[in-house]
């Protein structure tokens, strides 16, 4: 015996519900696994300065996308989206390391 429409409609409601209080907990835990990430590099950055380093490491950055894609592959990710996603972040740490240098 088959569920009717308003039922079926129901539990899908209950199921979107669902998936996306999920979504919105993993939001948060991204948006405090970055601002923990960027309280270490802002740390790193200031050493940094204060040493007279220079504000990018290209050749750490590279093994840091090439662990991060098989990271992302592992984890059945995208790599290329996780490659992406890095240099994006990567981006704005060196922008801020170069500010902490001025």
């Amino acid at each position: 015996m088959t569920a009717d429409p308003a039922t079926l409609a129901a539990r899908a409601a209950e199921v979107l519900k669902d998936h996306r209080a999920s979504i919105d907990r993993l939001d948060a835990i991204l948006v405090y696994t970055l601002a923990e990430r960027f309280k270490h590099t802002q740390a790193v950055g200031k050493l940094k300065a204060t040493h007279a380093l220079p504000p990018s490491d290209p050749a750490r950055e590279a093994r840091q996308i090439e662990r991060l894609e098989r990271l992302a592959a592992d984890a059945d990710l995208d790599p290329e989206f996780a490659k992406k996603f890095l240099t994006f972040i990567i981006s704005e740490v060196i922008r801020h390391h170069e500010h902490l240098q001025k």
